[in-house]
């Protein structure tokens, strides 16, 4: 049978995104590209669970991540949040969206 939503691959989306901390860390990043300090700054976490969490996002194809100089810059990727778009206010994860309200 024709899986017209991807289920697996969205159900892993799906679990990437379903933890507090990565969630703090996705809103993070709407504002633009980061490295593991600057998140781990504004969020007031620790750096290694932040470092872990970046991994999860990472290899569920929802962060890219781009080495610049010392440091590894991540971003959302631009098929899952365009933040260029006026209406970006949630994630494109192909199977579904998510909303996710503007910081206030």
């Amino acid at each position: 049978m024709k899986d017209p939503l991807s289920s697996k691959q969205c159900a892993e989306l799906l679990k990437a995104l379903a933890d507090q901390e990565r969630l703090r860390i996705v809103q993070s990043l709407r504002s633009g590209p980061k490295n593991v300090s600057q998140i781990t700054e504004e969020l007031k976490a620790e750096l290694a669970n932040i470092s872990h969490h970046l991994g999860i996002l990472k290899r569920s194809g929802l962060v890219d991540a781009e080495k610049q100089g010392r440091h590894v810059v991540y971003r959302l990727r631009d098929d899952v949040y365009q933040a260029a778009s006026r209406s970006a206010d949630h994630l494109d994860l192909g199977c579904c969206r998510l909303e996710i309200p503007k910081k206030g």
